[in-house]
């Protein structure tokens, strides 16, 4: 296991991409975050510094290609390589489509397909050059079971398993990995704004995993060798039946 290896990680404010950086820091590996709230992401560089660990940050929005873009080039620029790049920046607001919410249809197809997109398209042209590189796109269990009031974020979720199939197929030396997390503790749930889609949301989360657990997931797929490929993993609390 190579732990020089330099991880970027979008989406660290919070939730899974902080506990995928404390995780992977704590375990030797370089870790660069990303996210919009800069004081959040300098908060947790200095406590993973502090416990011994190598990480640094930049602002990010996924949403925006040359933000993406520089945020790899700050990255390479800090440790000189990049070998993985976990793109976990999504939202989650819930609606029945007769609710008709664009605004928040388009703000997670932005954050969730073209910010996976973009970071693929900001570390693909290096991971070529260098002959290797991996790449972890964060699905969901809805990616995989279309639930009521979630066409669209299963849309979107859908859509990153199918975009990572797609990288996996044409780059043969990229490693590609798709995790689905069931409900974990994250920030999501908060951006539903229509009612009926936040009880249900409430309800389907009374079972819940904790970060770490996704974090692990993460973890094992970094921590195998450069010739196997985990394609995806499936990670649901023990008692849910979705």
């Amino acid at each position: 296991m190579n732990t020089q290896k330099v991880i970027l990680i979008t989406g660290a404010s919070s939730g899974i991409g902080e506990a995928a950086a404390r995780m992977l820091a704590a375990k030797g590996y370089r870790v660069f975050i990303g996210a919009r709230r800069l004081e959040r992401l300098a908060s947790i560089v200095k406590e993973i510094q502090d416990a011994g660990g190598i990480a640094h940050c930049s602002p990010l929005d996924v949403t925006n290609f040359e933000s993406v873009e520089s945020f790899v080039k700050l990255a390479m620029g800090e440790f000189g390589r990049i070998d993985a790049i976990v793109n976990n920046a999504g939202l989650m607001p819930l609606s029945p489509l007769g609710a008709v919410k664009i605004e928040e249809w388009d703000r997670m197809i932005d954050v969730n397909i073209r910010g996976v997109l973009h970071g693929i398209a900001a570390t693909l042209p290096t991971f070529q050059e260098q002959g290797g590189g991996h790449v972890i796109n964060i699905s969901s269990v809805a990616g995989h079971q279309v639930f009521p009031n979630c066409a669209v974020y299963s849309g979107t979720k859908f859509a990153v398993r199918a975009i990572s199939e797609g990288l996996r197929i044409e780059n043969p030396k990229v490693r590609v990995t798709v995790i689905s997390p069931g409900a974990t503790v994250s920030e999501l749930a908060e951006t539903t704004t229509h009612k009926e889609s936040a009880e249900m949301v409430s309800k389907f989360r009374e079972t819940i995993l904790e970060t770490d657990a996704i974090a692990r997931a993460i973890t094992y797929a970094i921590e195998q060798p450069d010739d196997v490929d985990v394609s995806e993993i499936i990670v649901r609390p023990t008692a849910t039946p979705h």
